[in-house]
């Protein structure tokens, strides 16, 4: 613990510091007040047929997580992403992706589900599948009509970084009318979203389209559908909140060097349609971030506070919905470290729980940190 004038704060490595890639982890808070947490393993990403999904348990009560256990394994591809949720009824949801070809392009959407995950050790999983969905031509209609309006927005580039955008923006206007493609390379990132109306949202991306939609489940994950992708410049990884009103904004990463800004949109029909995105103020070094609503209405946003390098990592808090984000503190800023694609969730008791890549650079090594804070420290 640390405590003090700024307030408390814990702060713990989920495993000893290793020399292999771990990366993308994604917590959930259970029933039964335990905490879980998935990443991937591996010597490397999309290229490297040894990455599984790990995980560990934090039981409640208890100030050290459980030993590593195997989360999902599919056998001579690589597994990335994982994402965890607990269903209102408890059962527990793994998504993640498992990579063909060493290529992010074919990626499998697969998901698997326990109901028994209470005991130590890993979840007892009861059934498993691949998620497939076609966004139709109203995908590749959207994007026909969003990516030109993205162009008066774009900022003066010299004359070959120019001409690669242009190209760019012509080539996913021409391959979204391809259906072998769109139909693929569907991943995941951050936490679901449960609308009241009982919709699950599940936020995806695609690193060959560098757009973003919705799969939309209105049966609890039994069938799945899309919905119109999310427009914009080189998109990746939203993270979506939902207004009082209802509006959902997605928060998103930026994927290319333009204006290295996070980028956001919204929809007003529970993640059917979506606005073409638009730059905020908020800087991004092409790096994954996560926003949630608290109980008491304000958003928290975990992310890289830089235009660069991800050698800090920071949380922020808006009054306003998103619309602004006066308050910021820092949780790591160490020149020559990495600490990136946070998860973050608050749990019953009404406090922040954060998990994010970790690698200090001095010590060497790489594990997944978990950081507990309350809503007020971060105004501290």
């Amino acid at each position: 613990m640390n405590s003090g004038s700024q307030g408390p704060r814990r702060d713990r490595l989920i495993f000893p510091l290793q020399p292999k890639h771990v990366h993308s982890s994604s917590i959930v808070e259970c029933p039964n007040g335990d905490l879980l947490c998935a990443w991937f393993h591996g010597s490397g990403e999309r290229r490297a047929k040894d990455v599984v999904i790990q995980g560990a348990r934090l039981r409640a009560g208890s100030d050290a997580w459980s030993p590593v256990f195997a989360m999902a394994d599919t056998p001579g591809l690589p597994d990335c992403n994982p994402v965890l949720f607990v269903e209102p009824n408890a059962p527990l949801w793994l998504f993640w992706i498992a990579v063909p070809a060493e290529s992010w392009e074919d990626s499998i959407l697969r998901c698997r589900k326990a109901t028994h995950y209470a005991d130590d050790g890993p979840p007892v999983w009861s059934w498993q599948d691949d998620i497939l969905l076609d966004p139709g031509d109203r995908f590749a209609e959207a994007i026909a009509v969003g990516l030109p309006s993205m162009r008066a927005a774009l900022p003066a580039l010299d004359q070959p970084r120019g001409r690669e955008v242009r190209e760019t923006i012509a080539r996913i206007q021409y391959e979204a009318w391809d259906m072998s493609k769109r139909q693929r390379g569907w991943m995941t990132r951050c936490h679901m979203t449960v609308l009241p109306s009982g919709r699950w949202l599940l936020p995806l991306y695609s690193d060959g389209y560098l757009v973003c939609l919705m799969a939309i489940s209105d049966d609890r994950g039994r069938t799945w559908r899309c919905s119109s992708p999310i427009v914009g410049m080189c998109l990746n990884q939203p993270s979506v909140v939902r207004r009082r009103d209802g509006t959902l904004v997605a928060y998103m990463r930026e994927e290319d060097e333009i204006k290295r800004r996070v980028l956001v949109s919204e929809s007003r029909d529970e993640g059917e349609t979506w606005r073409v995105a638009r730059w905020t103020d908020i800087p991004n070094p092409n790096s994954s971030l996560e926003v949630i609503a608290l109980k008491d209405g304000r958003w928290v946003m975990a992310f890289n506070d830089t235009e660069e390098r991800r050698d800090s990592l920071a949380l922020a808090v808006s009054d306003d919905e998103g619309r602004t984000w006066p308050i910021k503190r820092h949780v790591e800023r160490k020149p020559g470290g990495s600490f990136d694609y946070p998860s973050l969730i608050q749990t019953r008791d009404g406090l922040i729980h954060l998990t994010y890549s970790y690698q200090p650079g001095d010590p060497p090594g790489r594990s997944i940190r978990h950081t507990v804070v309350e809503p007020d420290w971060i105004a501290q």
